[in-house]
């Protein structure tokens, strides 16, 4: 008896030891970075990271996407520095690739600690569901790619919960990532532009506009973007009233 629950237990803990690390990290990292990880930081620090990225690119690179892959998959603050400093250090080009890589990784992560701990369970509950829960699971199951494309454009969730969802959906792991990466580039080049554009604004004393991304000139392409994924289920849905 006693062995079957020392086995139990580790399955246990092999199952849920991931998220609820994520979970832990999550909250201690939310008390206790969100007043040092910020832009006065970065400019503080701006002459010393740029010496020793010229010093050591490669390792200097590599520091840094794992810094951003562990922001993500922890859910720290600071993404959005991140994606500046990204910028600031490796300009728009290849920094744009370091910062929407980085995070899709961190993303992934955070899908496969929970798809291994509930994802699996919830999803084939819900496929034996009936009524409304299984009607919902159908509607996203017929256009997955166009609903995780929209929910990474459009972040209209958090992009903590936006990385569990598709986890408790049964979405692929494939189709996950390519959606994740493509679905967050727009922005991600969007914030790696204005990081790239950091030393003129450090010299003048100001703070970046992160608000830019919601100019006419920026978000219009990026919901035109939307639109278009959104496209397929549309058409879908005329079709069936027909």
């Amino acid at each position: 008896m006693t062995d079957r629950t020392t086995t139990q237990g580790r399955r246990g803990l092999a199952r849920y030891g991931p998220i609820l690390l994520i979970a832990v990290v999550a909250v201690a990292g939310a008390f206790l970075l969100r007043d040092r990880i910020g832009f006065d930081a970065l400019a503080q620090n701006r002459d010393a990271l740029i010496a020793f990225r010229d010093a050591n690119y490669l390792l200097t690179a590599a520091g840094f996407c794992l810094a951003y892959v562990a922001i993500v998959a922890f859910s720290l603050p600071g993404a959005a520095i991140a994606t500046l400093t990204g910028g600031f250090l490796f300009g728009l080009f290849p920094g744009v690739l370091y910062n929407a890589g980085s995070a899709t990784i961190g993303a992934t992560l955070i899908f496969l600690a929970a798809k291994h701990g509930l994802g699996d369970r919830l999803a084939a509950r819900m496929d034996g569901a009936g009524g409304a829960v299984r009607k919902l699971r159908d509607g996203i199951r017929e256009d997955e790619t166009s609903y995780l494309f929209i929910m990474r454009l459009i972040p209209v969730v958090p992009f903590f919960v936006a990385n569990l969802v598709p986890a408790f959906m049964g979405v692929s792991l494939r189709k996950y990532v390519a959606t994740t990466f493509l679905g967050i580039l727009p922005g991600s080049l969007v914030y790696t532009w204005v990081g790239a554009g950091l030393g003129e604004v450090f010299a003048r004393g100001e703070t970046p506009d992160l608000g830019i991304i919601f100019a006419p000139h920026i978000l219009g392409p990026i919901l035109g973007l939307a639109a278009l994924a959104l496209l397929p289920v549309v058409v879908k849905r005329l079709r069936r009233k027909d």
